[in-house]
């Protein structure tokens, strides 16, 4: 995971944590004074469930992670757990702090089969420890802010599979309904960028077709085929939209961008740009090359001729 996304998620982790200190320590207090008592350790629980927030699960387990109690749930005891032992679901290969609650790592639960988290309180009775306060958390059900990610501005390099890297030199470049049609598809994809509302285009050139995504209606994309990107008549087909003001790629860079994909197909005959994207908004272009590796990197470095990028290319 990037540092960037770690980053995002150790905040909303925080949040929760501190959410759940107080309401946690209060019920793991309430269950030390019944500790052992299996009828009052579930009626505890079955109280107490909505007092930790957001919880999908509440019990009790003792220093061995063997469960003392039913599940409390918001539908009622789930007695069947009882005796069910824990010790080698992930939250219990992560220690407990010293201040006595672990907000575990998100895991894929066993009956729901979705990303989950667990809480586990110590429980302690004169400071001799009894065991765990365990709670359960759907991530669907967490009220998390999720800030919306944002992909770093930096190149970015990916490798692809490692089965077609070891065959590289054993290919060489075949020449594609594109690649002879070269100088009347890019003008027809920069008029569906510039002037018809394409924010986000992708061209395979090896398979000769486009993905493009509208502006006005951005949750569906569109498969244009060699004969779409060869005849400019399909321009028609999308009406006008004014180039996005907010856009980081500027309506007159769209055309270099694309020449630039063209230098990078042509470039070599084993190691050539199968496909390439951009996105006007974030100002990112996505190039994939024959030897499966790929490359995110922001526009502004693909345009410039001394970038490292460039200097890495030649």
């Amino acid at each position: 995971m990037s540092s960037a996304l770690k980053s995002s998620v150790a905040r909303q982790r925080l949040a929760l944590f501190n959410m759940l200190v107080e309401p946690m320590a209060h019920v793991a207090g309430r269950c030390a004074a019944v500790w052992g008592e299996r009828a009052a350790l579930d009626a505890v629980l079955m109280a107490s469930l909505r007092a930790v927030p957001h919880s999908r699960y509440l019990y009790a387990l003792d220093r061995h992670a063997v469960q003392l109690s039913s599940n409390a749930a918001l539908e009622g005891p789930i007695t069947a757990d009882f005796g069910r032992d824990r010790s080698g679901r992930p939250y219990m290969r992560e220690p407990v702090p010293a201040h006595g609650l672990l907000l575990s790592q998100a895991y894929i639960s066993l009956r729901a089969r979705r990303p989950s988290l667990t809480a586990l309180q110590r429980v302690e009775r004169h400071g001799e420890l009894l065991g765990y306060l365990g709670a359960d958390f759907d991530l669907r059900a967490l009220p998390l802010t999720r800030e919306v990610y944002r992909e770093p501005d930096r190149w970015q390099q990916l490798r692809g599979d490692p089965a077609i890297r070891g065959g590289l030199f054993e290919q060489r470049r075949a020449e594609s309904l594109v690649d002879r049609n070269i100088d009347q598809v890019l003008p027809v994809l920069e008029e569906l960028v510039v002037e018809s509302g394409v924010f986000h285009c992708k061209l395979h050139f090896s398979s000769s077709r486009a993905t493009v995504w509208l502006v006005a209606d951005p949750f569906r994309y569109r498969l244009l085929g060699f004969d779409e990107l060869a005849d400019p008549d399909v321009c028609l087909a999308y009406p006008h939209c004014p180039y996005p003001e907010d856009a980081l790629i500027r309506a007159a860079e769209v055309r270099d961008i694309l020449d630039g994909f063209r230098r990078l197909r042509y470039a070599d005959d084993v190691i050539y740009l199968r496909s390439g994207s951009l996105n006007i908004f974030n100002g990112l272009l996505a190039l994939n090359f024959s030897c499966d590796g790929s490359h995110y990197l922001p526009h502004r470095e693909f345009l410039d001729p001394d970038s490292v990028f460039w200097r890495s290319a030649s």
